[in-house]
């Protein structure tokens, strides 16, 4: 192999894969098998299953016990709208992670007191092992798990205070920057970090995705007056929503 050229097996997958993407290989056909791959490319059996793992992680094709492997449908992405936090009223969780103002979600949360692991420390600028409350959310659009979020709040700044549990109490179910204002913490300020990744097993799970499936995680931060007051992994599945983000000019 010289310089810069694929190896074999990616150079299959990806010939492969454009005829999935042109439809010459529309959803629910069977890939060719691993003996017409190696006949058509006149490759190896191991470059020929190489080549069909590459489809599969990339979520393109499925196994079905017995009968083979089979071109995936295609879902349309959707939007995941957000434009920051807003300053009003109605600002509930789910307004908070989806801005569409079309959008009609539910969620369902659990919160629970633990310790803050290294990474959420450093990003909620406290010491490893420090209480923090954990909340675990699942968004739904139309009964469909669309999102999961995990935020992280120090109780130095909720603890014992009427916020402190974030969806009870007297602003339970409403939005960080309502919350805090209720205590006298001013929110006026929030980043926003967008990766990707494949999908842990347990989020894969809950979103209804495959093994192997990619998901976009949005890693958000509350902060007042500099100091962080609450942080997020938000986890949207890549092949189903496309993050848009509506910024206005001030």
């Amino acid at each position: 192999m010289t310089f810069g050229e694929q190896p074999a097996y990616l150079r299959v997958a990806g010939d492969l894969r454009k005829k999935i993407v042109d439809g010459s290989l529309p959803p629910h056909t069977r890939l060719p098998s691993q003996a017409r791959i190696r006949e058509e490319y006149g490759v190896s059996d191991t470059v020929a299953l190489e080549a069909r793992k590459v489809l599969m992680a990339e979520g393109l094709v499925e196994g079905r016990s017995g009968s083979g492997t089979y071109v995936r449908a295609r879902p349309v992405p959707r939007r995941v709208a957000r434009s920051g936090y807003r300053a009003d009223s109605a600002s509930t969780p789910f307004r908070q992670e989806q801005a569409d103002p079309a959008a009609r979600g539910t969620w369902e949360s659990h919160s629970a007191q633990a310790e803050a692991s290294v990474a959420v420390a450093e990003r909620l600028g406290i010491e490893a092992g420090e209480r923090v409350m954990c909340t675990k959310y699942v968004f739904r659009d139309a009964g469909e798990a669309m999102m999961l979020s995990t935020s992280w709040e120090p109780l130095a700044v909720t603890g014992r205070t009427p916020v402190m549990l974030p969806e009870e109490g007297p602003l339970g179910g409403m939005g960080v920057v309502e919350r805090m204002a209720a205590i006298d913490v001013v929110v006026d300020n929030v980043t926003e970090e967008v990766g990707a990744r494949p999908g842990l097993a347990e989020e894969l799970s809950a979103l209804g995705g495959v093994p192997g499936h990619v998901v976009l995680v949005i890693q958000r931060t509350y902060y007042a007056s500099g100091r962080a007051v609450e942080t997020a992994d938000v986890v949207v599945p890549a092949d189903r929503y496309r993050i848009a983000y509506h910024l206005p000019v001030k």
